[in-house]
């Protein structure tokens, strides 16, 4: 134990002066003091140097946490040129795919050291980006993960800073950033084969908002299996990936007679679209199958519980931060598209149709 004075301050800080660490900020040579080390040990030990004698290692510890030391972490950024933070610059939170794909950044940026540090933008345009790239900057991040799942209003064309170390996800950037994503198409293709294999005629669909990537490759992928198969075609209907939007669409999928089976852009709307048939009593899977995209927790608790596509957005933040932390520290990292599968789960929302 580090003696204190009788007022209760450990004596490396008391002295004539009457300073104590209620009025200034405990020092790394405090702590040294104390510990009866060098300052450049406790400057080991506080950077995680291996080169430090276990029991000495604890001495130093023990001694930082009663005079309640805190490294000076910008310091140190600033000597070894690195701010172990990671900024992430993301259009919106309120999708589920969004906070899981946060939630799995966080994590594993927190397992390699480092922290993030959140920017959302309001609007989704070039303007915007640049200037959470210039924010960022003014908080000193080591690199940037851009969460670009929709297209920017006022540019053609995605252009950032050059000399940042990026990693962009969910893009059509592939050419000239490196790019994490989870295979939009091959999912869907997963979704609308695993209808006409159950020998559903055609499958109608529920897209996500024509700006986004991912609702444009889900899509395209329906129409193109369709095509590919030699089946007809129906009328896309758009909705919002919320459950309101998925609801209106299913009111009028319901009154399709030749629908027997739908594929929703995201488990939310397909959630609507069960309500749906549910109120204008077409039964699930019976008159209609419904398959969704994501498989969010609750799909396996909907009512009948929802056959679905599931995102792996764990292993897509796992790459992010591993593609970010190459680039960190110097490694090569190739532009391109790097793609997490997806696979099918079923569940008890799609069936044989009753006319097959």
């Amino acid at each position: 134990m580090i003696p204190a004075s009788p007022d209760g301050v450990p004596r490396a800080l008391a002295g004539s002066s009457g300073i104590t660490r209620r009025h200034r900020r405990v020092s790394m040579a405090d702590v040294a003091r104390a510990a009866g080390v060098s300052a450049q040990t406790v400057s080991r030990v506080s950077t995680g140097h291996p080169g430090v004698v276990a029991s000495t290692r604890q001495q130093v510890l023990a001694a930082m946490q009663q005079l309640g030391y805190r490294p000076n972490s910008a310091a140190r950024a600033l000597k070894n040129g690195e701010f172990r933070t990671i900024g992430v610059i993301i259009f919106t939170l309120s999708t589920t795919g969004n906070s899981r794909l946060i939630e799995a950044i966080a994590t594993h940026a927190s397992r390699a050291g480092y922290v993030i540090t959140l920017m959302p933008v309001a609007t989704p345009t070039q303007h915007g980006v640049l200037g959470a790239f210039t924010r960022l900057g003014e908080l000193a991040v080591d690199a940037v993960i851009v969460v670009m799942e929709v297209h920017l209003l006022d540019a053609a064309m995605f252009v950032l800073p050059p000399g940042v170390h990026v990693v962009v996800v969910d893009s059509d950037a592939g050419d000239r950033y490196r790019v994490v994503d989870t295979d939009q198409a091959d999912g869907a293709r997963q979704a609308v084969q695993h209808l006409l294999d159950l020998g559903h005629h055609t499958v109608w669909h529920v897209a996500g908002p024509p700006e986004s990537f991912a609702a444009e490759r889900r899509a395209t992928a329906w129409r193109c299996v369709l095509e590919g198969a030699g089946r007809p075609v129906p009328s896309m209907h758009r909705g919002d990936w919320s459950a309101e939007s998925g609801y209106r669409a299913g009111l009028l999928l319901a009154d399709e007679a030749s629908c027997t089976a739908v594929f929703a852009g995201n488990d939310q709307m397909a959630l609507g679209v069960l309500r749906a048939l549910h109120e204008k009593q077409r039964i699930v899977p019976r008159d209609i199958s419904v398959i969704g995209f994501d498989d969010i927790p609750d799909s396996a608790s909907f009512i009948p519980p929802l056959t679905t596509i599931h995102q792996d957005f764990a292993e897509v933040g796992r790459r992010c931060v591993e593609t970010a932390l190459r680039q960190i520290r110097n490694q090569p990292v190739e532009p391109g598209t790097s793609l997490v599968p997806n696979r099918l789960v079923t569940r008890a929302s799609t069936a044989t149709p009753r006319t097959a």
